[in-house]
């Protein structure tokens, strides 16, 4: 059910407040403009969460990627979580993970034609991808996990709520795990619960709709994971996931926020699953693959690991590994599909990417329709219009 997995520490609550303190008063700065939110000439797209841990950033992100990728020159921009570099660094083919962070490193090697770039400072970032001969062809910036980056302010603000870590059920920091008061939700022109169960009724979607209580400018969607095949990280070929046998042993491997959505998928495959759970973005060390050896070693045939696209990319350069894991690992590849609503998502992005790029296919396509002695002066990308709907 929603919000299954949110576990309180009651104890905390009182910390819990003295962090909602400094939140709020940070929150109203910017509402006061003592703290600037800046505004671009181009669009900006954030996906973000006001949780903390995963809530299917990335596969939202790829989603918009493969969405306007055939139409515009788009640009990711991560803060690039965890890596070892320091300051604006533009992905290039040698770039490694360590200089981007694993989720800048997955996109940019999905997608590389993308331009994937990190930095702390997002305005500075903006500046650089746009300013800079390389990437002055920018279209579009997708910025991920930029939520409660205010300094940016988006055309697009897009809210991602984990369905089973509903914020309207969790606490502030370090009680629950909110990073700012539910009612930072306002500040999303659409929202979309995400990792929803394929078996979703009316009545869940109505009780959902009724308990997030949005605003009537405010768009809200519904997600759930989707599956693409098993892809071997060294040797082999790929396999679909029924071809998993009944009684086959997996051996889940990963480094990520919560893997219980994909545990509780793969048991429509198989009920023998070990999970093998490290923490999120964890960096693999000598004794993870000793332990990786030897917990495959001691599982019975048939078997199986299973890892993400995330810990596919930290796994892949570790020496150590054992052959018979070599031969039998395989990463999971994760999309999202719209439960409802899809085409109405896609047309309100695509609008706001035509209405508000200079240089792209879209825009192109607008001003072909625009009366030829029309006024074409633009004055900075605008920010969607749902909120005057």
């Amino acid at each position: 059910m929603e919000g299954d997995f949110i576990k309180i520490n009651e104890w905390m609550l009182p910390l819990s407040w003295l962090y909602g303190l400094g939140v709020r008063l940070r929150n109203q700065m910017f509402e006061l403009g003592i703290l600037k939110s800046r505004s671009f000439d181009l669009p900006v797209i954030s996906v973000g969460n006001i949780t903390v841990g995963g809530s299917g950033k990335t596969p939202h992100v790829e989603y918009l990627i493969r969405l306007l990728k055939d139409h515009v020159k788009v640009a990711v921009l991560s803060r690039g979580y965890k890596r070892k570099s320091r300051g604006y660094v533009l992905a290039g083919k040698d770039t490694g993970m360590s200089d981007i962070g694993d989720e800048p490193f997955q996109m940019k090697t999905k997608f590389p034609d993308v331009y994937v770039a990190v930095d702390k400072n997002r305005c500075h970032g903006i500046d650089m991808l746009t300013g800079n001969e390389e990437t002055k062809d920018t279209d579009v910036v997708l910025l991920d996990d930029a939520f409660q980056h205010r300094y940016v302010k988006p055309g697009v603000n897009i809210l991602l709520v984990d369905y089973h870590r509903l914020i309207i059920y969790d606490k502030l920091l370090p009680a629950g795990r909110l990073r700012e008061p539910q009612n930072g939700k306002s500040r999303a022109d659409i929202v979309i619960i995400t990792k929803c169960p394929k078996d979703l009724k009316p009545m869940d979607y109505r009780v959902i709709i009724k308990a997030m209580n949005l605003y009537p400018y405010q768009l809200l969607y519904f997600t759930t994971l989707e599956y693409d095949n098993l892809r071997p990280m060294f040797c082999g070929g790929e396999r679909p996931l029924k071809s998993i046998k009944k009684n086959e042993n997996i051996l889940l491997l990963t480094g990520i926020a919560s893997p219980k959505q994909m545990i509780y998928d793969l048991k429509e495959y198989s009920q023998n699953i070990t999970p093998m759970t490290f923490p999120d973005h964890h960096q693999f060390k000598q004794k993870d693959i000793e332990r990786i050896n030897e917990a495959f070693a001691a599982m019975p045939s048939p078997k199986i690991i299973i890892t993400t696209e995330k810990d596919n990319a930290r796994l892949f350069g570790m020496e150590g590994l054992s052959d018979e894991v070599r031969h039998n690992i395989y990463m999971l590849p994760v999309k999202i599909k719209f439960m409802s609503g899809q085409e109405e998502f896609n047309n309100k992005i695509i609008g706001y990417v035509q209405k508000n790029s200079k240089n792209s296919i879209l825009a192109k396509a607008k001003d072909d329709n625009k009366p030829k002695n029309g006024d074409n002066t633009r004055h900075g990308a605008g920010t969607i219009s749902f909120r005057n709907n």
